[in-house]
């Protein structure tokens, strides 16, 4: 079974790779960008037939590596 599972910076964390990537875009004449916030997105695949087991599983690696709750959120999607 197959997740995504995607991270992003809470949104009261400053960003300051985000801020780079849309200052320069800004600078290169896109000028209708309101915002960019930059993530890290994993896919994952687990060898589980049940899909709650197996998200329960995705969850765990999450909070135990792939993600610092402190100042990160993350979505998990089946894919």
């Amino acid at each position: 079974m197959k997740f995504s599972v995607t991270v992003t910076l809470k949104k009261d964390v400053l960003d300051p790779q985000g801020k780079v990537v849309e200052n320069t875009l800004v600078n290169m004449g896109m000028n209708n960008l309101k915002s960019i916030r930059q993530g890290k997105h994993f896919e994952i695949e687990v060898d589980e037939n049940d899909q709650k087991n197996a998200e329960k599983k995705v969850d765990e690696m999450c909070k135990k590596l792939l993600v610092n709750l402190i100042i990160e959120d993350y979505k998990i999607n089946k894919i």
